[in-house]
């Protein structure tokens, strides 16, 4: 797959790190922990008492972190994602969405990445369920350097986020022409292809980026969109891109409800052709490696070039 070709930590570690030390500088921030173990080996430093585990109870995470929030504080939330979208969801409706207040949810473990763990484990309904709350950003950050960008602008925004990581490292995306923006899409191929492919998480991304180079390799050219701001979504580029009338979107997340449902929604009204490459409706009850569960489920760069040549090859096609 197209990429910088070198190892990266998890997304997970290095935003544990940058919220440890923007910690130092800021008094208002608190890490909340559902006994993850993902700090460990954090040093806190000065800050080491606003780091407090809660235990495996994430109603009471997000209710704590509800009422920190509105006593001023700044509560960054660790859990993994299944059950921060599950088992907690009525507190981050009621607690957190409803009152606007600047919790920040950090959920680890996201789509399939928890493959050796079992289906009561694997998040492939995270960003469907959670983008329906009003006031809540939904970001899933390609890389950890974005993680990293993405978590910053987070909580230096008003109102609550949720930041979707997965469990292992992936390598770096290629280098791009300017830092991530939250809210603004990333265009990782220009505008103007035959198709576009839109994805969103390390590894659709680096799908999409792998399709588009076998694409181009028989005459197609592809646009390539990272969306890693779900919610709110970037209408501009995406319309911007969507002009070729041939779209697909790749997602670690069942094909229902995340960021091909979004992108569907966003553009139905435009008569362009939608195409979701993600899950299928069905649980994967396996324990096994993530790329193999993906496999699994379809999300590969194979599906998404087989994808964009059956839509290239259908009639008639909106001009």
């Amino acid at each position: 797959m197209s990429g910088a070709g070198t190892a990266a930590r998890p997304a997970r570690e290095v935003c544990a790190q940058l919220l440890a030390e923007m910690m130092l500088a800021d008094e208002r921030l608190v890490c909340l922990d559902s006994d993850t173990g993902q700090f460990a080996r954090t040093d806190f430093g000065a800050a080491a008492d606003r780091y407090v585990n809660l235990g495996i109870a994430e109603q009471n995470l997000l209710g704590a972190a509800a009422g920190l929030a509105r006593a001023g504080r700044i509560p960054v939330v660790h859990t993994m994602a299944t059950f921060a979208a599950t088992r907690a969801l009525e507190a981050v409706k009621i607690d957190v969405a409803f009152g606007n207040l600047a919790v920040h949810i950090v959920a680890t473990h996201g789509g399939l990445s928890a493959g050796s763990l079992g289906p009561t484990h694997h998040a492939l309904e995270d960003v469907a369920v959670l983008r329906t709350l009003p006031n809540l950003r939904v970001v899933v950050p390609a890389d950890a350097d974005d993680a990293a960008g993405l978590l910053r602008q987070c909580l230096g925004g008003p109102g609550p986020s949720y930041l979707r990581l997965g469990r292992e490292g992936t390598p770096p995306l290629p280098p791009r022409p300017s830092p991530v923006r939250l809210g603004r899409a990333q265009v990782l191929r220009p505008i103007g292809g035959d198709v576009t492919i839109v994805g969103c998480g390390p590894r659709p991304v680096r799908i999409a980026l792998h399709a588009a180079d076998v694409l181009a390799a028989s005459g197609v050219a592809a646009t390539v969109l990272d969306m890693h701001t779900v919610k709110p979504l970037d209408v501009a580029t995406l319309t911007a891109a969507a002009g070729n009338d041939t779209v697909l979107t790749v997602e670690d997340h069942w094909a229902a409800g995340g960021l091909g449902s979004a992108v569907a929604e966003c553009l139905a009204e435009r008569g362009a052709r939608v195409r979701r490459i993600g899950a299928p409706d069905r649980f994967f009850p396996y324990a096994d490696d993530h790329e193999d569960l993906l496999g699994r489920a379809g999300v590969t760069a194979g599906q998404v070039v087989a994808t964009a040549h059956a839509m290239l090859a259908e009639t008639p096609r909106r001009r």
